[in-house]
């Protein structure tokens, strides 16, 4: 980095400490307004250290481009064209798709029927298990002698299974559903898994391989308790980001709809 961009960071670190508000680069204004903009898009809460990191931040942000303002090499580079092409693109596009797109609102109303199914799809109890899949009987057995003659069953999960919880040593989320468990309320677990892991005690496994769309699995109850329902209030503002998610999705695919029947297109 140059001795004079050091300089300039370093006074603008002074700047900061001494809690001046609104700073210049080169006569280039950084307002607190842009501070505040910027601390809001980070979700930061607003303190005085928070302001002056952000501060300093968005000063070396301004010493950056205004050095890469002055090399006049960047712009004939093919890459860097290419890439404000792209970038130029990518935001006219953005900004129309928001002046276009209108999802339907998200009503209390549709809030409070999908929190209400949710609650309706738990059982009594709830299960934190572990979860091996493999490719074949053969393989699965292999696995239960290992877990049998004492090996750690997470560790086995690490070494041979297929599943993505592989890595944290097959270790699941924690999932309720009626008992006995019922195809199609689950939490989308197979219903031979959802079966075993229902009963089984904590700290128990399966002592044979589950046979499921040609896997095979093994299955370890690790914590068993009462079902932890959220309050609404608690579990509304997730409901909420989900059901705008879904509805921007289908006015989304709505608008790809209208544009296909207008457009001519040839493959």
């Amino acid at each position: 980095m140059p001795i004079r961009i050091r300089t300039l960071i370093a006074s603008a670190l002074m700047l900061s400490v001494h809690g001046a508000h609104g700073a210049t680069v080169n006569g280039v204004a950084i307002s607190e307004e842009q501070v505040s903009q910027a601390m809001a898009q980070a979700r930061l809460p607003d303190s005085p250290q928070a302001r002056a990191a952000v501060r300093q931040q968005l000063i070396a942000q301004e010493l950056f481009r205004q050095e890469a303002a002055r090399d006049k090499t960047l712009e004939t580079r093919g890459d860097v064209q290419q890439a404000l092409r792209e970038a130029r693109t990518q935001i006219l596009t953005q900004a129309w798709l928001k002046d276009r797109i209108e999802p339907e609102p998200v009503t209390e109303a549709q809030v409070r029927e999908r929190y209400d199914a949710i609650v309706g799809s738990l059982g009594e109890k709830e299960y934190k298990a572990r979860l091996i899949e493999v490719a074949d009987n053969a393989t699965a057995a292999a696995a239960l002698a290992r877990i049998e003659g004492g090996e750690d069953f997470g560790k086995v999960a690490r070494d041979v299974s297929l599943a993505p919880t592989k890595a944290s040593g097959g270790a699941m989320d924690w999932v309720s559903f009626p008992v006995p468990p019922r195809e199609g309320r689950t939490q989308n677990l197979p219903l031979p898994l959802a079966e075993a892991i229902a009963s089984l005690p904590a700290g128990a496994a399966t002592t044979a391989p589950i046979a499921w769309n040609n896997r095979s699995y093994l299955v370890r109850v690790d914590e068993v308790r009462t079902t932890q329902v959220p309050t609404y209030d608690q579990a509304r503002p997730a409901i909420e980001q989900v059901l705008r998610a879904q509805a921007l999705e289908r006015a989304t695919a709505a608008l790809v709809v209208e544009l296909l029947g207008k457009a001519r297109i040839t493959q």
